[in-house]
C-alpha cells in the first residue's frame, strides 16, 4: 500500500496547460482524503495555480497535497492562509545566460522553425528554463500535431546535451524541452519530497505519460521508484478509481 501517490501534470492529470476537468478535480479530492498526493511538472507556480490549485473543490484536503513546479526545483504547501513556497532553487545569472545562448544555437543548428507560433518560445521560470516549440499560448490541437512521436524534440535535446553537459535536459508536455540544474529531474523531485514529507521512496508510486527514455518522467523509473505509465487523463481517472478502491493505509 503506497502512502504517497505522485503524478505528472500535462498529459496525465490534464491536457497540455489546460485546467483540471471537474471529474479529475473531484477524483483528486477523494484521493486526498486517504493518501498524500504530489504533483510534479515543468510549469511554474502560476501555471500550477491555474491548472490545479484553483480547480480543486473548496473542501479538498489540501494539507495532504504537495505541489512541485519546475520539475521539483520548487515546492508549495497549503496552510490556512493559502499556498506558500517551501523552497525554490533558482538559477544564477551566468547559468541563465549560458542556457539561453545554447537554446539559440541549438534551434539554429537543428532548423525546426514552425510556420506559426503563439507567444514566446522560451520561458525563464527561475529554477527552470523551458522551450515551447510553438510558443507558450499555442492551442492544444496545433501542439498535438507538431511532434506526436517526439522525433523533433529528440534531435533538439541531443544538440542541447552536447552544448550543456552540466544541466538536466528533458522533454515534457506536448512540445516542450525543460532545462534544470544538473541532477534536477523528477527523480530528484521525489527524493526531495521524501526528505520533506518523511515518506520513503519505497512507499511512493509515480504516475505519468512520459515514462520512456528521454521523457521527463523516465528518471523516476531509472531511480528504481515504482511507476505506472498512462496514456492520457482518462486512463489516469481509471487508475485513481482503482486506488480509491484499495483499503486505506494504516
Amino acid at each position: 500500500m503506497k502512502q504517497m501517490i505522485a503524478f505528472d501534470l500535462d498529459g496525465t492529470l490534464a491536457e497540455s496547460k489546460q485546467p483540471l476537468e471537474p471529474e479529475m478535480a473531484g477524483a483528486l479530492a477523494q484521493l486526498l482524503e486517504v493518501r498524500q498526493v504530489a504533483i510534479v511538472s515543468g510549469g511554474d507556480w502560476p501555471q500550477f495555480d491555474k491548472q490545479v490549485a484553483g480547480r480543486l473543490p473548496a473542501k479538498a484536503a489540501k494539507r495532504n497535497l504537495w505541489l512541485m513546479p519546475t520539475t521539483g526545483a520548487k515546492l508549495y504547501r497549503y496552510r490556512e492562509a493559502g499556498w506558500y513556497p517551501v523552497y525554490a532553487d533558482i538559477f544564477a545569472a551566468a547559468q541563465r545566460a549560458e542556457i539561453l545562448a545554447a537554446f539559440d544555437a541549438a534551434l539554429a543548428a537543428t532548423g525546426f522553425v514552425p510556420e506559426r507560433t503563439w507567444g514566446e518560445r522560451i520561458e525563464d521560470r527561475g529554477s527552470q528554463i523551458t522551450f515551447s516549440a510553438l510558443g507558450q499560448q499555442a492551442p492544444l490541437d496545433a501542439k498535438e500535431r507538431w511532434d506526436p512521436d517526439f522525433a523533433k524534440r529528440k534531435i533538439i535535446q541531443a544538440d542541447l546535451r552536447r552544448r550543456l553537459p552540466g544541466f538536466s535536459i528533458n522533454m515534457g508536455g506536448a512540445t516542450s524541452i525543460d532545462i534544470t540544474r544538473a541532477g534536477v529531474d523528477k527523480a530528484f523531485a521525489l527524493r526531495r519530497l521524501g526528505e520533506e514529507s518523511g515518506i520513503a521512496l519505497g512507499a511512493m508510486l509515480f504516475i505519468g505519460d512520459a515514462i520512456f527514455p528521454g521523457g521527463n518522467d523516465y528518471p523516476v523509473k531509472e531511480a528504481g521508484i515504482d511507476t505506472l505509465s498512462v496514456r492520457d487523463p482518462g486512463e489516469t481517472l481509471d487508475v485513481i478509481a482503482g486506488l480509491l478502491a484499495e483499503k486505506t493505509p494504516d
